[in-house]
């Protein structure tokens, strides 16, 4: 997680402010190169009767000029350690579209907001997000809605949803190394649901699993130690939104998941319990693809 080259994809409304201010956010702690990019649908390939394709072509260059002089405008007091770059880039499928842009400008990270829905302080899984978490090759940031409205001028803590198993302990790995150099503190989460009504039996046995989770957490944060403060918690709840309330979230933390071990071998693809705790998440959450995390 040392990221030399952050990618933000912007569109002129909430979703683009909230990313905008998370990406900034991680450029300033890493000392990071910042590319804005607005990501427009692709033009018809061939001429269509009466210029309408030549107008339409017009209509995306003026819209994209304005979206980025307005990212710029939004960027101009941030703080950043460089000048952003600004990119213009057509493709159908914004997700998809992001992805070629990362490789085109070399990035290492890719930040988007929120798609709409939901309420302020949560993130929804939209088109964007989807076609990222399922291809990129690159980590990948979600702000929650609203996260512009009142950024944090700082990163206070990584915190990173823990369970045994070599893509858990190689995020955990990376989080430290990232944790010592921006001089943070580490916290290693584990979830565990404990839904009402169970039998005695069921309950001595969800006692039996709380306490290997907690040595699990031990064992990881005892090799972490050595780079970072690190801490640990399991959290408990009927269900995974419940467990994440449990627990106090800081206005500059960030929530680290690893991906799927079922996914493909380079790219992003969560599983069942990452994307709920990505649901239900109320602070900004990085996902690491695989690749990221087996070149440590």
């Amino acid at each position: 997680m040392k990221f030399d080259h952050v990618l933000v994809g912007y569109v002129p409304d909430r979703r683009g402010r909230d990313a905008l201010a998370l990406a900034a956010l991680i450029a300033r702690t890493a000392g990071a190169a910042l590319s804005v990019a607005h990501v427009n649908p692709a033009a018809w390939d061939t001429p269509s009767p009466g210029r309408v394709d030549a107008e339409w072509r017009s209509y995306l260059r003026e819209r994209a000029k304005s979206a980025l002089e307005e990212a710029a405008g939004l960027l101009s007091d941030a703080e950043l350690p460089h000048p952003p770059d600004l990119v213009v880039h057509a493709h159908r499928g914004s997700g998809r579209g992001l992805s070629e842009v990362v490789s085109k400008v070399g990035a290492d990270l890719v930040v988007i907001g929120s798609a709409p829905g939901r309420s302020a302080g949560h993130i929804t899984v939209g088109s964007t997000a989807d076609q990222l978490l399922h291809g990129s090759r690159v980590p990948v940031a979600l702000a929650p809605k609203g996260y512009g409205e009142r950024p944090p001028r700082e990163l206070e803590r990584l915190s990173v949803a823990y369970r045994r198993e070599p893509e858990a302990d190689d995020a955990v790995a990376l989080a430290a190394r990232a944790a010592g150099r921006y001089d943070v503190p580490l916290r290693l989460l584990t979830l565990m649901v404990r839904r009402a009504g169970a039998t005695r039996i069921e309950g001595e046995m969800l006692d039996l699993a709380h306490e290997q989770l907690e040595a699990d957490l031990a064992a990881s944060a005892k090799e972490s130690r050595r780079r970072a403060t690190v801490t640990t918690e399991v959290l408990e709840g009927p269900n995974v939104a419940k467990a994440l309330a449990g627990t106090e979230w800081l206005r500059g933390e960030m929530l680290v998941c690893a991906s799927s071990a079922s996914g493909p071998i380079r790219k992003v693809f969560m599983g069942d319990m990452s994307l709920k705790i990505l649901r239900a998440a109320t602070i900004p959450v990085m996902v690491l693809p695989r690749a990221a995390v087996r070149t440590r």
